[in-house]
């Protein structure tokens, strides 16, 4: 879960796993795979590092990727 800023001020917490786009519309969008849209204040790249920080939080991402053909070289 990450925590953002509704357009009220109000926290809200938004299970990043669930979100499928999000837009500049001039305000930050977020559209969640069962449809629902949500206006927040955050900007979409603090947004997005919010998302990349939980991921790899929780493993689902990792911190470097390797190349494999630096491997055995």
């Amino acid at each position: 879960m990450v925590t953002l800023t509704r357009l009220n001020g109000k926290p809200i917490m938004v299970n990043a796993l669930l979100i499928e786009t999000i837009e500049e519309t001039p305000d930050t969008m977020i559209t969640l795979v069962t449809g629902k849209k949500i206006m927040v204040l955050e900007p979409v790249p603090e947004v997005v590092a919010m998302v990349q920080r939980f991921l790899q939080t929780v493993g689902l991402i990792g911190g470097t990727i390797k190349s494999l053909n630096s491997e055995g070289s």
